[in-house]
């Protein structure tokens, strides 16, 4: 892949450890070590906020967003005048320490012994160091953490010890003045309170109007003279206490953070009352309720790797981010590209949200897949009225959105790429496939569908001779080439939404007639537009070659000239940043999975030699530009029998932000591509499918491993499969239900077990 790992992390199989400061790695670490909750995410940043070394402060709100404030009035019609952005807020872990009258710096000479960890067992990232003064040592030690049960709850800790007597100043502030990406604020208007037992702040965006607020009350050593102080947009409290040698002193920072998209009433006053109860129940008392939400989510969604360090730390790593970045607290929110750890992307949710996310979510907590695809219904009438834009009909999904807006102002992705549309159906396609969940499609899914549908009609066309329906000048996921025609993966994807929508209609008719008639009365959907995107399916035009078992990924593909991927110097990574724009589009290389992408969707639409031989042609001529890409490939080496090359992409897959592998863990996690280090394992070695009639496995197992294992929930209970020593066991817990095992369908209640790579059943069922 022309790309290596970058490693300074200790391996550690439930977190990550830095040993020692890496100064050129800083960004790196903020993004890795960063906290979420859904609500609310933060960068593992230093609270000290230290001059000497490369930082970006971040602090997050999910839903908190701000408009460019360029207006582009000269752009023609359906190109974006104005985006929006996550923007970074309120800093509400700003700390100084002050010794002896002079400021601790973490990143200077004088500090020995750095270190930093994150526990995925806890939840709690903590970090410490030595300070050599001329009296003697001083050790600092602060953690973090956020509640993941009340997510407007955070805490804080500073400890600081001495072999010395030493004054000590800690001030401890709420800050406003964060500026994004280092450049500028977002925030006006700051308006502080002070109460018995905290203080607050709050401000609004400056053109959204959204309100932030928040709140801190600090519990510290009863020695400790205390003073409020409020300088603009920032308020605090300054802690002064002498230490004696020998002796610790610690700091529990309590802090409430409101996020408003529409806000009402006394924001301070409630702020304080919530950090008042918070600072009530103690902090022992939340980092137990933490711990427990940790440890019952790892009991549940845990994925075991024997024999195999490296992985079984950078899959828990993904597992424990994507948990973090969504779990279904709110349907309005979306899980963006960069999650809640940066501002690259701009905090944008992309089309992979429902092709690559969902699934995990699908299979660990149904109820917050069923809330990702409500985020697209919440947001229907923007993609109308994005279609409008388009001189379409229906809905068109946007390409990059936290409103449900078009945020893209790049036209040839806006404008040209339609996954985001044909994603949505399959969100609901697959949603429903596996939960069999009608009434969904009845409140909500069908209406989308219809919508997508009718988007995708108007945008397609009829070709000359009127015999071939398909799309023309669009880009696909591969995204290095544009304004092609008779894209394969848009024009099947396109397909399979035009058939489902049917499919849909009829299930809905058949059990709910009365709200089925009203719904497409509402819609004007009437039998004659139904035939209408009928026949659009039945003329889809799909370049295959019946002879080499290819599908040509567009018309005229085939006659590009071709590049020799792996002769690309590293050095020229990433390339977006290394060459010409226009360069990248001249050849045949592919950033991205496209035709190998659908055929894991829809993988049972097609025989293993079709698989056999597009993967052949495909992969050498893959750069894997994009996090989404190894994931895909590796799932379908494994299926294919190439464990060697599966084993290689997965572990890019799941270590790609923790090594560096496409150096940009700077600017943010790569929140989808950590979602499909889950499908890695799942669908790749466990060999789950989940586009058939019931869910089917075909478990295989590399080499270097010993054993894996993973857990998932189908038909209101779990099946674990666990895999080595020559063999594949499935046990269920709730009830028995029908899956497929090396293509054979069986009934599992208890325990089966199965030798690998065979078609039988082993052992008989385990009482």
């Amino acid at each position: 892949m022309g790309k290596s790992a970058d490693k300074y992390l200790e391996v550690w199989d439930w977190g990550i450890r830095e040993n020692g400061f890496h100064r050129e790695k800083n960004r790196v670490s903020e993004s890795l070590f960063s906290l979420a909750n859904e609500y609310s995410g933060v960068r593992g940043f230093m609270e000290e906020c230290p001059a000497g070394a490369d930082s970006l402060i971040g602090c997050y709100f999910n839903g908190i967003y701000e408009n460019h404030k360029k207006i582009n009035e000269t752009a023609y019609k359906g190109i974006v005048k104005r985006g929006h952005f996550m923007v970074n807020s309120v800093n509400w872990l700003k700390t100084k320490v002050i010794i002896e009258g002079e400021p601790v710096d973490a990143t200077l000479n004088v500090v020995s012994d750095f270190y930093r960890n994150l526990d995925f067992r806890t939840g709690v990232y903590t970090r410490g160091y030595t300070v050599n003064t001329e009296k003697g040592k001083v050790n600092l030690k602060l953690s973090r953490f956020l509640s993941m049960d009340e997510p407007a709850r955070a805490f804080q800790t500073v400890e600081i010890g001495a072999d010395c007597d030493i004054h000590a100043e800690i001030i401890m502030s709420l800050d406003f003045n964060v500026l994004h990406w280092g450049k500028e604020c977002y925030f006006e208007g700051a308006q502080s309170r002070f109460g018995d037992d905290g203080c607050a702040i709050t401000a609004r965006t400056l053109s959204t109007r959204q309100r932030v607020t928040s709140a801190m009350a600090v519990e510290a050593p009863e020695a400790c003279a205390c003073r409020d102080f409020c300088e603009g947009k920032e308020a605090g409290k300054v802690f002064s206490l002498e230490l004696k040698a020998g002796e610790t002193a610690v700091f529990k920072k309590f802090v409430v953070n409101i996020a408003e998209r529409t806000p009402q009433g006394d924001s301070l006053s409630l702020a304080l009352k919530k950090c008042a109860e918070s600072k009530a129940e103690g902090y022992e008392k939340a980092a137990e309720k933490a711990e427990s939400y940790w440890r019952k989510f790892w009991s549940e969604s845990d994925i075991e790797i024997e024999g195999d360090a490296e992985n079984q730390q950078g899959i828990r790593f993904c597992i424990f981010q994507l948990q973090q970045t969504y779990h279904g607290f709110d349907p309005k929110n979306n899980v963006g590209a960069k999650g809640l750890t940066g501002e690259a992307y701009s905090g944008h949710a992309f089309w992979d949200t429902e092709t690559y996310c969902l699934p995990y979510f699908l299979f660990n907590n149904p109820r917050a897949a069923k809330d990702l695809l409500l985020f697209r219904y919440h947001t229907l009438e923007n993609a109308k009225r994005r279609a409008r834009e388009l001189d379409c009909k229906g809905a068109c999904f946007p390409i990059a959105t936290l409103s449900g807006d078009e945020a893209c102002d790049l036209w040839q992705h806006a404008s040209l790429q339609l996954q985001p549309s044909t994603g949505v159906a399959y969100g609901i396609w697959h949603y429903v496939n596996v939960t069999k969940d009608i009434d969904f499609l009845r409140d909500y899914g069908l209406e989308m569908l219809i919508e997508t549908s009718r988007f995708l009609h108007s945008r397609g066309d009829y070709n000359a001779a009127g015999s071939g329906f398909g799309f023309y000048c669009v880009m696909s996921p591969d995204e290095f080439q544009m304004m092609v025609n008779h894209n394969a993966y848009t024009n099947f994807m396109a397909k399979k939404t035009f058939l489902f929508t049917l499919e849909a209609a009829a299930k809905v008719r058949e059990r709910y007639p009365a709200e089925y008639a009203a719904l497409v009365e509402r819609l004007d959907f009437s039998p004659k537009k139904a035939e209408e995107i009928k026949r659009a399916a039945d003329a889809m035009v799909i370049l295959y070659d019946e002879k080499t078992k290819l599908f040509e990924q567009h018309a005229g593909y085939f006659d590009l000239p071709h590049i020799e991927v792996k002769n690309i110097p590293e050095t020229d990574f990433p390339l977006y940043y290394h060459w010409s724009y226009d360069r990248i589009y001249r050849n045949d290389m592919i950033k991205q999975p496209d035709v190998l992408m659908f055929m894991l969707l829809y993988n049972g639409d097609f025989t293993f030699e079709e698989k056999l031989r597009n993967y052949e042609f495909y992969e050498p001529r893959t750069i894997h530009e994009s996090s989404l890409s190894p994931s895909v490939h590796s799932i379908l080496a494994a299926e294919l029998g190439k464990l060697g090359e599966a084993v290689g992409f997965f572990a890019f897959a799941t270590r790609m932000d923790l090594d560096d592998y496409n150096k940009n863990t700077s600017e943010g996690l790569h929140t989808t591509s950590i979602a499909a280090a889950w499908l890695n394992i799942v669908y790749g070695f466990g060999g789950m499918r989940s586009d058939g009639e019931i869910i089917s496995f075909s478990p295989t197992i590399p080499d270097i491993w010993k054993s894996y294992s993973f857990r998932v929930l189908i038909g209101g209970g779990a099946v674990t499969v666990r895999v080595g020593g020559g063999k594949a066991v499935f046990e269920r817990h709730g009830g028995e239900i029908e899956i497929k095992v090396y293509g054979k369908t069986v009934t599992l209640k208890d325990r089966l077990e199965f030798s690998l790579n065979e078609a039988g059943i082993k052992n008989e069922e385990k009482k």
